[in-house]
């Protein structure tokens, strides 16, 4: 019997470490439909929802500009209520937008800004959650493939979806709240519990007999001591993993937000450009998933963060003058060199941080800057194509910008971990926290 126990109990943590990735998952496949199915039906939303067409590049400016702005929210409510309850709280949140913004014309604009709101308050606690369960590259490449997959069902399905609700748009854009509340339900119970990490380190802790083990419950803390850190604003290793994820943010959400206009304008159908563009996210899958792993062997990553820059320029240069033909072929490669760029970008945040909350904190600050200069592309991409007539210009200063994100992913592998202090309030049943909750009995 005892014997039993002990294989169920060994059982309990492997189960529950499957259940926390498979909710980090949920929640990054909820965090891109908000976006891209907007960009999949953009000629449609100044008739649906008798908007000003020049207010059509503030549509796709509004959800990264509250990215930058939202960037410290994430941090506050994991600290107050405790990571998973805060994933919890902006998924409902963006449920909740979404289908006020898909039914109320005149929530359009603001639904879509509180969307970006929700979407950046979780965006910031996977890579914190990540580097407390101590996940591998795997674990990573796992969330910045959920982000892809979500991208592309986002726009992949926006229009099939319109034809089944008999042609309403506004139930093809309300009906992704159901996702999002799948989400908020799966990562809220799997919270309720230890991951396997803490079960792990409680169980370290009973074995040494630590008569210091502190109370785990809303009102207590886990003190983790570390030497004096920094602050961050002042490592230039937290700058330069801002800076790549900031260009690579930017260039994501210009291509995200007018690929689709610019293959209309080359003669495409609207349905065949909005099945380009789930395509665009649809063949970078597989390098999201990979670019993590890779990333985690030093000899790769050393031309893998720099090389990655003048890959995705040279991709942006194949979609401007490929013929219509071969557009399938241009916008794959540039699909697998822009998802492999963002799977670093998530990579590097894990990978140059030495602890979790290090990791919650340079989260934050890359998310948050980052997406703050990331809401210049939509709007700078389409001025400058406004401006020229073309698109021509709008392509090459996008090249440029992604030689330019060469530069910072050379400076972002050099230098020392960002460091912060490893000291916070979290509650019992945080999932972030690697602690001793498992071994207090007040906690059963």
């Amino acid at each position: 019997m005892r014997e039993k126990r002990q294989a169920r109990v060994g059982a309990s943590p492997r189960l529950m470490t499957g259940l926390v990735l498979l909710a980090l998952v949920m929640v990054s496949i909820n965090l891109r439909p908000a976006i891209t199915t907007i960009a999949g039906v953009m000629d449609q939303i100044p008739d649906v929802f008798d908007l000003d067409p020049a207010l059509l590049p503030l549509l796709g400016t509004l959800p990264v500009l509250a990215f930058g702005i939202s960037g410290p929210m994430g941090p506050w409510l994991a600290r107050r209520f405790g990571t998973g309850p805060a994933v919890a709280i902006a998924l409902t949140a963006l449920a909740a937008a979404l289908v006020l913004r898909a039914t109320v014309p005149a929530l359009l604009l603001p639904g879509t800004f509180v969307a970006g709101m929700a979407i950046m308050t979780a965006s910031v606690l996977v890579p914190q959650i990540v580097k407390a369960n101590r996940g591998t590259g795997w674990w990573t490449g796992l969330c910045t493939m959920g982000f892809g997959l979500g991208a592309a069902l986002g726009a992949g399905l926006v229009q099939p979806l319109q034809q089944s609700f008999g042609g309403s748009l506004a139930g093809a854009l309300a009906v992704w709240a159901v996702p999002a509340l799948f989400g908020a339900v799966l990562i809220q119970r799997t919270g309720r519990r230890p991951t396997a990490a803490l079960a792990a380190a409680g169980k370290a802790t009973a074995a040494a007999g630590d008569a210091s083990t502190p109370r785990w419950d809303a009102a207590s803390s886990a003190v983790v001591p570390t030497a004096p850190a920094m602050p961050l604003r002042k490592q230039r290793t937290a700058w330069a993993v801002t800076a790549f994820f900031g260009l690579q943010a930017m260039l994501y959400f210009a291509i995200t937000s007018w690929l689709a206009v610019y293959l209309v304008s080359r003669g495409l159908a609207s349905a065949d450009a909005a099945a380009l563009l789930a395509w665009f996210s649809l063949a970078g899958l597989p390098a999201s998933l990979l670019a993590p792993v890779l990333a985690s062997r030093p000899a790769i990553l050393r031309w893998m963060a720099p090389g990655l820059g003048v890959l995705v320029a040279v991709a942006l240069l194949g979609v401007l003058v490929a013929p219509a033909e071969l557009q399938f072929l241009a916008v794959g490669v540039l699909g697998i060199v822009q998802s492999a760029g963002f799977g670093l970008a998530m990579a590097l945040v894990v990978i140059r941080s030495a602890g979790p909350q290090s990791a919650g904190r340079l989260s934050a600050m890359s998310q948050g800057f980052g997406f703050a200069a990331a809401s210049l592309g939509p709007l700078g991409a389409g001025l400058l194509h406004s401006m020229t007539g073309g698109w021509e210009a709008t392509f090459w200063a996008l090249a440029a910008e992604a030689v330019v994100l060469a530069g910072a992913g050379f400076f972002a592998i050099r230098g020392p971990l960002v460091r912060v202090d490893e000291v916070g309030l979290v509650a019992e049943r945080d999932m972030s926290t690697i602690g001793v909750a498992a071994t207090n009995p007040a906690a059963r």
